[in-house]
Protein backbone atom coordinates (compact mmCIF):
# COMPACT_ATOMS: atom_id res chain seq x y z
CA UNK A 1 0.00 0.00 0.00
CA UNK A 2 1.25 3.04 -1.02
CA UNK A 3 1.24 6.48 1.35
CA UNK A 4 1.88 10.05 -0.05
CA UNK A 5 2.57 12.51 2.55
CA UNK A 6 0.53 15.56 2.02
CA UNK A 7 3.63 17.55 2.59
CA UNK A 8 5.47 16.19 -0.78
CA UNK A 9 2.63 17.04 -3.04
CA UNK A 10 3.37 20.09 -4.75
CA UNK A 11 1.06 22.81 -4.66
CA UNK A 12 -1.52 23.41 -7.28
CA UNK A 13 -0.42 25.70 -9.99
CA UNK A 14 -3.75 28.00 -10.21
CA UNK A 15 -2.41 28.95 -6.69
CA UNK A 16 1.13 29.80 -6.76
CA UNK A 17 3.36 33.23 -8.03
CA UNK A 18 3.88 31.40 -11.50
CA UNK A 19 -0.09 31.12 -12.29
CA UNK A 20 0.02 35.18 -11.46
CA UNK A 21 2.94 35.80 -13.71
CA UNK A 22 1.13 34.21 -16.44
CA UNK A 23 4.45 32.61 -17.71
CA UNK A 24 5.05 33.08 -21.45
CA UNK A 25 4.84 30.15 -23.87
CA UNK A 26 2.48 28.45 -20.71
CA UNK A 27 -1.04 28.08 -20.40
CA UNK A 28 -2.65 28.46 -16.60
CA UNK A 29 -6.16 28.86 -15.92
CA UNK A 30 -6.27 29.36 -19.88
CA UNK A 31 -4.14 32.42 -19.93
CA UNK A 32 -2.04 32.17 -22.64
CA UNK A 33 1.20 34.45 -23.41
CA UNK A 34 3.52 32.73 -25.92
CA UNK A 35 6.83 33.55 -26.96
CA UNK A 36 6.13 33.35 -30.71
CA UNK A 37 2.94 32.53 -32.49
CA UNK A 38 4.67 29.40 -33.64
CA UNK A 39 2.37 26.27 -33.24
CA UNK A 40 5.40 24.86 -31.35
CA UNK A 41 5.06 26.95 -28.34
CA UNK A 42 0.58 27.13 -28.89
CA UNK A 43 -1.66 25.14 -26.71
CA UNK A 44 -4.02 23.74 -29.83
CA UNK A 45 -4.41 20.13 -28.76
CA UNK A 46 -3.08 18.32 -31.32
CA UNK A 47 -4.47 15.19 -32.64
CA UNK A 48 -1.35 13.58 -32.97
CA UNK A 49 -0.89 13.18 -29.11
CA UNK A 50 -4.36 12.11 -29.25
CA UNK A 51 -4.63 8.60 -26.94
CA UNK A 52 -4.97 5.55 -29.69
CA UNK A 53 -6.39 2.05 -29.01
CA UNK A 54 -4.69 0.70 -32.41
CA UNK A 55 -0.80 1.94 -31.69
CA UNK A 56 2.09 1.08 -29.88
CA UNK A 57 1.97 4.73 -27.62
CA UNK A 58 0.13 5.46 -24.81
CA UNK A 59 -3.05 3.42 -24.23
CA UNK A 60 -5.92 3.81 -21.44
CA UNK A 61 -4.48 2.82 -17.70
CA UNK A 62 -1.41 4.67 -18.68
CA UNK A 63 0.22 7.16 -16.38
CA UNK A 64 3.29 9.49 -17.52
CA UNK A 65 5.46 10.68 -14.73
CA UNK A 66 7.48 13.68 -15.97
CA UNK A 67 10.60 13.63 -14.21
CA UNK A 68 13.08 16.57 -13.94
CA UNK A 69 16.42 17.03 -11.53
CA UNK A 70 14.96 18.34 -9.12
CA UNK A 71 16.07 22.24 -7.25
CA UNK A 72 16.55 23.84 -4.48
CA UNK A 73 14.57 26.54 -5.58
CA UNK A 74 10.89 26.23 -5.53
CA UNK A 75 10.36 28.64 -8.31
CA UNK A 76 12.47 26.04 -10.56
CA UNK A 77 10.20 23.27 -9.35
CA UNK A 78 7.01 25.15 -9.76
CA UNK A 79 8.14 25.12 -13.24
CA UNK A 80 7.77 21.67 -13.83
CA UNK A 81 4.28 21.78 -12.51
CA UNK A 82 3.37 24.36 -15.16
CA UNK A 83 4.66 22.37 -17.97
CA UNK A 84 3.08 19.29 -17.03
CA UNK A 85 -0.38 21.19 -16.93
CA UNK A 86 0.47 21.66 -20.63
CA UNK A 87 1.15 18.67 -21.66
CA UNK A 88 -1.44 17.42 -19.96
CA UNK A 89 -3.79 19.76 -22.06
CA UNK A 90 -2.43 19.54 -25.13
CA UNK A 91 -1.56 15.76 -25.23
CA UNK A 92 -5.43 14.52 -23.29
CA UNK A 93 -3.41 12.13 -21.61
CA UNK A 94 -5.89 11.99 -18.45
CA UNK A 95 -2.49 10.74 -15.72
CA UNK A 96 0.03 12.41 -15.74
CA UNK A 97 2.07 13.27 -12.61
CA UNK A 98 5.89 15.92 -11.74
CA UNK A 99 8.22 14.21 -10.18
CA UNK A 100 11.96 15.14 -8.80
CA UNK A 101 14.70 12.81 -8.65
CA UNK A 102 16.17 14.63 -6.15
CA UNK A 103 15.81 17.98 -4.08
CA UNK A 104 12.66 18.42 -3.89
CA UNK A 105 9.35 16.29 -3.59
CA UNK A 106 7.31 14.89 -5.31
CA UNK A 107 9.53 12.01 -5.90
CA UNK A 108 9.22 9.50 -8.01
CA UNK A 109 8.07 7.37 -5.71
CA UNK A 110 5.40 9.66 -4.99
CA UNK A 111 4.29 10.16 -8.61
CA UNK A 112 4.30 6.83 -9.42
CA UNK A 113 1.80 6.33 -6.21
CA UNK A 114 -0.12 9.26 -7.08
CA UNK A 115 -1.01 7.43 -11.12
CA UNK A 116 -2.10 4.01 -9.36
CA UNK A 117 -4.45 5.69 -7.03
CA UNK A 118 -6.04 7.19 -10.31
CA UNK A 119 -6.64 4.03 -11.64
CA UNK A 120 -2.95 3.36 -13.78
CA UNK A 121 -2.50 -0.07 -14.89
CA UNK A 122 1.06 0.68 -16.41
CA UNK A 123 3.52 3.77 -15.76
CA UNK A 124 5.63 5.73 -18.18
CA UNK A 125 8.41 7.52 -16.55
CA UNK A 126 9.01 10.57 -19.20
CA UNK A 127 12.69 12.22 -18.03
CA UNK A 128 12.64 16.03 -18.79
CA UNK A 129 16.26 15.70 -19.11
CA UNK A 130 18.01 16.59 -22.48
CA UNK A 131 20.55 14.00 -23.14
CA UNK A 132 21.10 10.93 -21.54
CA UNK A 133 23.64 10.75 -18.84
CA UNK A 134 24.18 8.70 -15.25
CA UNK A 135 20.92 10.11 -14.67
CA UNK A 136 18.55 8.54 -17.04
CA UNK A 137 20.80 5.81 -17.30
CA UNK A 138 21.20 4.93 -13.87
CA UNK A 139 19.50 6.92 -10.96
CA UNK A 140 15.80 7.26 -12.70
CA UNK A 141 15.87 3.45 -13.41
CA UNK A 142 16.88 2.55 -10.49
CA UNK A 143 14.15 5.31 -8.55
CA UNK A 144 12.51 3.87 -10.60
CA UNK A 145 12.08 0.24 -9.33
CA UNK A 146 12.11 1.21 -6.20
CA UNK A 147 9.14 2.70 -6.46
CA UNK A 148 7.60 -0.27 -8.59
CA UNK A 149 7.93 -2.30 -5.44
CA UNK A 150 5.06 -0.97 -3.73
CA UNK A 151 3.21 -2.04 -6.67
CA UNK A 152 3.45 -5.81 -7.64
CA UNK A 153 2.35 -6.10 -10.76
CA UNK A 154 2.28 -2.96 -12.57
CA UNK A 155 4.38 -2.70 -15.10
CA UNK A 156 6.77 0.68 -16.18
CA UNK A 157 8.79 2.23 -18.68
CA UNK A 158 11.64 4.78 -18.79
CA UNK A 159 11.62 6.48 -21.79
CA UNK A 160 14.40 8.22 -23.42
CA UNK A 161 15.32 12.09 -22.77
CA UNK A 162 14.29 14.75 -25.21
CA UNK A 163 17.84 14.37 -27.31
CA UNK A 164 17.84 15.44 -30.87
CA UNK A 165 14.63 16.94 -32.28
CA UNK A 166 13.65 19.68 -35.25
CA UNK A 167 11.30 21.17 -33.04
CA UNK A 168 13.93 21.98 -29.90
CA UNK A 169 15.47 24.12 -32.65
CA UNK A 170 12.81 26.34 -32.37
CA UNK A 171 12.52 26.61 -28.56
CA UNK A 172 16.04 27.00 -28.35
CA UNK A 173 15.59 29.98 -31.36
CA UNK A 174 12.53 31.42 -29.46
CA UNK A 175 14.35 31.77 -25.91
CA UNK A 176 17.30 33.32 -27.48
CA UNK A 177 15.17 35.90 -29.42
CA UNK A 178 12.91 36.77 -26.18
CA UNK A 179 16.17 36.92 -24.13
CA UNK A 180 18.02 39.61 -26.58
CA UNK A 181 14.89 41.17 -26.55
CA UNK A 182 14.68 41.51 -22.97
CA UNK A 183 18.41 42.56 -23.14
CA UNK A 184 17.51 45.65 -25.26
CA UNK A 185 14.67 46.53 -23.06
CA UNK A 186 11.91 45.78 -25.63
CA UNK A 187 10.47 42.76 -23.75
CA UNK A 188 9.71 41.90 -20.08
CA UNK A 189 11.96 39.50 -17.86
CA UNK A 190 11.14 35.92 -18.72
CA UNK A 191 9.97 34.06 -15.96
CA UNK A 192 12.67 31.03 -16.45
CA UNK A 193 15.47 33.70 -14.99
CA UNK A 194 12.78 36.22 -13.11
CA UNK A 195 14.24 37.45 -9.83
CA UNK A 196 17.86 35.79 -10.64
CA UNK A 197 19.97 38.80 -12.04
CA UNK A 198 20.18 36.81 -14.78
CA UNK A 199 19.46 37.79 -19.09
CA UNK A 200 21.31 40.43 -19.05
CA UNK A 201 24.65 41.61 -20.94
CA UNK A 202 27.97 41.68 -19.45
CA UNK A 203 31.13 43.30 -20.60
CA UNK A 204 33.91 42.06 -18.58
Amino acid sequence: MCSIPTTSIAPPISGNRLSARNLRGVTLNSKIRAISAKPVMGMVRDERFMIEKDNCGIRNGDGVIVVDHGSRRQESNLMLNAFVAMFKERSGYPIVEPAHMELATPSIKDAFCACVQQGANRIVVSPYFLFPGRHWKQDIPSLAAEAAKEHPGIPYVVTAPLGLHELMVDVLNDRIKHCLSHVEGNADECDVCAGTGGCRQIVA
